[in-house]
């Protein structure tokens, strides 16, 4: 998410050069990060040669606009397309593998939006499909709706947030998604390093916090329940020489329904440091104690 504006060109190198090395597929990035200097920086790295474009799984969204500095949702059929279009100029490809509405609008007929994805794919712009950021009962009509009439686009997956700070999608995202067939992406689910610990004594200078663009998504964990589990994790991480990091991270991987977490590390180094969770395993009885002292 912060390529091309917090994290430079020869971070984003290392970082997807680690990344791949490490058996890491799945690049997400979206036409509204950093408008679009996310998208045009992974493009000059695949183009690069970096890693080979085929060696990735290219994901990015469209539905969030940018015009003189302010924030738009447009998930029309003529906006998402166009919008495709662009991503994949920048991108520098003839094809996405995974195109994703960034954003629920009601602004929008939902089978307006929808037929964007039928024709991304059914053109050959998009290999799959999905959704993001969608409620549970949005998540199952969207499914419903594509799986109705053959000949459709079916969605493939759903991207939400999801951490030990937030567990709102246990109740009826996960559930429609899993009833409906869809690959669960958790984004933010660190809770934007907030669950790393960082913040307990303070804001480090150099952190989301200290950003007075970002620093709504650290101060919405400024609360009693919050400090308890960052707290939790940080016992569990000393108990078993973890990280804090780890110890998150590896919470969400192995919950119900998950396919997988979205990483948005700012630093090669954090990067590396969330890659190891790969070869851990967080023992059973750390995971229930975590589940009861985050449980909503």
């Amino acid at each position: 998410m912060t390529w091309g504006s917090v994290t430079d060109e020869h971070e984003a190198r290392e970082q997807l050069a680690g990344f791949a090395e490490a058996g890491g597929t799945l690049v997400d990035t979206a036409a509204a990060y950093g408008g679009g200097a996310s998208e045009r920086l992974l493009g000059s790295l695949l183009a690069e040669g970096v890693v080979a474009r085929d060696d990735v799984v290219v994901a990015t969204k469209a539905g969030i606009t940018w015009r003189a500095g302010d924030r738009g949702i447009d998930t029309s059929r003529g906006a998402l397309l166009r919008g495709l279009d662009a991503s994949l100029k920048r991108l520098g490809v003839d094809h996405v593998d995974l195109w994703q509405v960034h954003v629920w609008s009601p602004e929008v007929p939902l089978e307006e939006t929808l037929s964007a994805l039928d024709m991304a794919l059914s053109s050959g712009r998009a290999a799959y499909v999905g959704v993001s950021n969608y409620t549970g009962w949005q998540t199952a009509q969207a499914a419903t709706w594509q799986r109705a009439v053959p000949g459709r686009a079916t969605l493939a997956s759903t991207q939400v947030e999801y951490s030990l700070l937030a567990r709102d999608i246990e109740y009826e995202v996960l559930p429609a998604a899993g009833a409906m067939g869809l690959g669960v992406l958790a984004w933010s689910p660190l809770a934007g390093g907030v669950l790393t610990g960082k913040y307990r004594t303070g804001t480090p200078a150099n952190s989301r916090g200290a950003d007075p663009g970002s620093s709504a998504r650290v101060d919405v964990y400024d609360d009693e329940r919050s400090r308890g589990i960052v707290t939790a994790v940080a016992r569990a991480a000393e108990g078993l020489e973890w990280s804090p990091l780890q110890v998150s991270l590896a919470w969400v991987r192995d919950r119900p329904g998950i396919t997988a977490p979205v990483l948005g590390a700012r630093t090669a180094a954090q990067l590396k440091e969330a890659l190891q969770v790969a070869d851990l395993t967080l023992p059973s009885e750390i995971a229930l104690a975590l589940d009861d002292v985050s449980a909503v």
